[in-house]
């Protein structure tokens, strides 16, 4: 097989890049037989130049792959592919059998297509959204609905709103769970103190995700202000709060909620210091209302932190009996699970370690390649008639 895939995702730091770079570093390195036809565009040329230094390692694990550079602007490709639907991807990587595609444009192809469903997060959650970015994840959708052979979700949860809201057969979509990342790993006491200090924090901590209204910080931070002292087992105990986007303050509790110097809100970090913050957490209060997948439980388990999650959506699909699941719209039973998270560390964490062990990007890579196959050899209808 000659096999087509487009990358521009990786440069935005996003789980769409770590899923985008970790899935074709591994198919290198465990593909010997096929050729990879790889398409790249973006004006992010600096940190490209830092994102693609992998490339020459990958080079030398499996030399039967090109890469073809383009600096279109992301809105002249939607207008092209999402809008107009013209010019095939072939045309810029030359024929391949099939075309994997990216999570931003959806290019009309010669070839089956099979496109990676992440989550329909700007159809469910569409004001959390910029309208300019849920127009363009429907123009896509549109097109993924007539045109892709097969359509891969990364969770059973994901797969139910793909056959929901889009309508697309459950006959064209195969499940296929991510993995985390290799620089998550349980980070010595040093590492976790170092960071520590340059972020201020002092003494015991929670660790949380902000970023937007579906993170449900509101109600974490809820439920560690009504946390005593002796729920706690020991304190202080401060609540750090990690997230790419800025925090408003309805994500602050509309300024009513006080922790005073207890809150700690140190915005994006990168993966080496999220392990060390993993690593020295009580533990981390992650009840989403809604993932596509979930990938900061994984995380957190690998470095040995035990995970409070909800019990909905992508989550207990991910944790299994590895984390504490809660009602992430009941306060009082998110700080039951944190209490009971502390209480319980030493068998959470120890089934966490065992839960990671199901996932992996080997794993990932291998049946993503047999998707491939079974894009080239199914029925050519991509309505999904006359397959399984």
């Amino acid at each position: 097989m000659r096999i087509g895939i487009d990358i521009s995702q990786i440069v935005y730091g996003t789980g769409v890049s770590r899923y985008t770079r970790n899935l074709f570093e591994v198919l290198l390195k465990i593909d010997r037989k096929n050729e990879y036809a790889l398409f790249f565009s973006s004006l992010r040329k600096k940190f490209l130049i830092s994102n693609f230094q992998f490339l020459n390692k990958s080079q030398i694990l499996n030399s039967k792959f090109q890469i073809r550079n383009f600096r279109f602007p992301p809105t002249l490709l939607d207008n092209i592919w999402n809008r107009l639907h013209i010019l095939p991807i072939e045309k810029f990587i030359g024929p391949v059998d099939v075309f994997h595609s990216s999570d931003w444009v959806e290019p009309p192809a010669k070839c089956p297509k099979v496109t990676t469903i992440h989550d329909l997060s700007p159809l469910l959650f569409p004001k959390e959204t910029h309208p300019r970015i849920v127009a363009v994840h429907k123009r896509k959708l549109e097109w993924v609905k007539k045109e892709s052979r097969l359509i891969i979700a990364v969770s059973e949860s994901t797969k139910k709103d793909i056959i929901k809201l889009l309508g697309i057969p459950e006959g064209r979509i195969r499940v296929i769970y991510e993995a985390c990342n290799t620089e998550f790993t349980k980070k010595p006491r040093e590492d976790t103190e170092r960071i520590k200090k340059k972020y201020g924090i002092r003494g015991d901590y929670l660790l949380a995700f902000g970023g937007s209204p579906r993170k449900n910080l509101e109600r974490v931070i809820q439920a560690r202000v009504s946390l005593k002292r002796s729920d706690l087992v020991r304190g202080p105990t401060s609540l750090v709060i990690v997230g790419k986007q800025g925090l408003g303050e309805s994500d602050l509790g509309g300024g009513k909620l006080d922790l005073g110097d207890k809150l700690k809100v140190l915005g994006y970090v990168g993966n080496e210091e999220l392990a060390g913050l993993y690593s020295g957490a009580r533990c981390l209060v992650y009840p989403s209302l809604h993932e596509g997948f979930g990938l900061p439980i994984l995380e957190a388990m690998t470095c040995g932190c035990p995970v409070v999650t909800s019990n909905i959506s992508s989550m207990p699909e991910v944790a299994g009996k590895a984390a504490v699941l809660v009602n992430p719209l009941e306060v009082e039973d998110i700080g039951r699970g944190i209490k009971e998270a502390i209480e319980k560390r030493e068998e959470i964490v120890k089934k966490g370690y065992q839960r990671v062990k199901l996932f992996s990007w080997e794993k990932c890579a291998k049946e993503t390649l047999k998707v491939y196959e079974e894009a080239i050899g199914s029925s050519s209808d991509p309505k999904g008639r006359n397959q399984n």
